[in-house]
């Protein structure tokens, strides 16, 4: 792929406008939420609920676009396209699956995370079903490299998700309607009909994905998804468990502020992952693009975390909610941000290379950091203490390792010589 970190600032351009829609949308619901004490912090927790139940399709998800991107990028085009049947196939029959689990396990998840209310509990469990079903959007535009495509069908959503949510929150203010935006926003995926044309034809016998490798693959994946889900995204249901009223409004609200810190550059990553995981990714000057994306990645996560701290009343303002509580709030998140930021940037560079250790050590980290915030973070004062010096424990010995793999491996990196 050539000048992939070209790419990946034209995808994460478009990502700002579709983040900066989703911050509207943000601003708005807060604000036609207002009377309702605590509703915010259901929206917020809802999503992070639905994330949860939705944890083994993404790790299915994230194996078949690794196992797609490695064939995409090579010479071996007719494998790749009897590996898209046979994966379509294996999709299809894990959505299945997780579909029936996500109905048995709702109920008793949402009273263990005290979500409160049942038409919360189900409209949550629309969205991961909803979800599910258009999981292989994601694996498909990533795997074959449509990442501007990805990045408009993004777009799009937000622009569906805003339209459909503020119109609903305005009639009947609940986090329900708000939630329920997240599944709306999933029609966003048939504009891909347009390019159906050019999607690769099965002229072949479908290949089935179950091999040695592909295992490889679903492990790393497990890995990687539950570690990055772990640091980023499950916060917000420990503080559904043990907080409520304002305190839960402040927290979610600084918290959803803070988690923009990585989501703003992190197509950076995607477009990182894709190219690491070809086959050519140890040609220097792909070695130097993927060197090229990480610095940019890293140089913007202190941006966008030095800005949150500067300009924290603003955002705290817009979203309703500026209290010295939540503005006390906003430095110690957007520290554990950046600490967090890049452990998922080294995640992913040892799942795209396929370093089971690594990555393994990467979901075992991000699960011990989420139990720690579960077994230490019963107030707000506790959590956003535990948070920083949980975050950059766990980075200093992931970079450790990585770091040591990477002398171990001989990775250098060299401009290459001009003719």
């Amino acid at each position: 792929m050539k000048n992939a970190w070209r790419s990946g600032i034209i995808f994460t351009a478009i990502n700002l406008l579709t983040l900066l829609i989703g911050f509207g949308f943000n601003i708005i619901v807060r604000h036609q939420l207002e009377g309702q004490t605590g509703e915010f912090g259901f929206f917020q927790a809802g999503l992070a609920f639905v994330g949860f139940l939705g944890l083994p399709l993404g790790i299915a998800t994230y194996a078949v676009t690794h196992y797609i991107a490695r064939y995409h990028f090579s010479s071996e085009s007719a494998r790749l396209q009897g590996l898209l049947a046979g994966c379509r196939k294996f999709l299809l029959r894990i959505t299945i699956v997780c579909s029936v689990a996500a109905v048995a396990l709702v109920e008793p998840l949402g009273h263990f995370f005290h979500i409160p209310r049942v038409s919360l509990t189900m409209v949550a469990l629309v969205c991961v079903l909803a979800g599910f079903w258009s999981s292989f959007i994601t694996a498909l535009c990533q795997g074959l490299g449509w990442f501007k495509r990805f990045a408009l069908i993004a777009l799009l959503s937000a622009v569906v998700r805003f339209a459909f949510g503020t119109s609903a929150v305005h009639f009947s203010p609940l986090a329900e309607w708000a939630l329920l935006a997240s599944t709306v926003m999933l029609l966003s995926n048939l504009i891909l009909l347009f390019w159906k044309e050019q999607f690769p034809r099965n002229t072949g016998t479908a290949i089935s994905p179950w091999s040695a490798e592909m295992v490889q693959f679903i492990v790393l994946s497990a890995a990687y998804v539950v570690g990055s889900n772990c640091f980023s995204q499950y916060d917000p249901l420990v503080a559904q468990r043990y907080f409520g009223g304002v305190e839960l409004d402040n927290y979610t609200t600084a918290g959803y502020l803070a988690r923009q810190i990585p989501t703003l550059v992190g197509p950076l990553l995607a477009v990182l992952f894709t190219l690491r995981s070809s086959r050519k990714q140890h040609h220097q000057n792909e070695l130097l693009d993927q060197m090229k994306l990480l610095g940019l990645y890293a140089i913007g996560l202190v941006f966008n975390a030095t800005g949150l701290i500067v300009l924290k009343n603003v955002g705290l303002r817009l979203l309703g909610q500026n209290t010295p509580e939540a503005a006390a709030m906003i430095t110690p998140l957007a520290i554990s941000m950046v600490f967090i930021g890049l452990l998922q940037a080294i995640g992913t560079w040892a799942l795209a290379s396929r370093w089971v250790k690594i990555s393994l050590l990467y979901g075992a980290l991000g699960f011990a950091y989420w139990l720690a915030l579960l077994l230490f973070g019963r107030n707000s004062t506790d959590l956003l203490r535990v948070m920083p010096i949980a975050s950059s424990l766990a980075l200093v010995i992931l970079f450790a390792v990585w770091f040591i793999a990477l002398r171990l491996n001989r990775i250098t990196v060299q401009e290459p010589e001009k003719t």
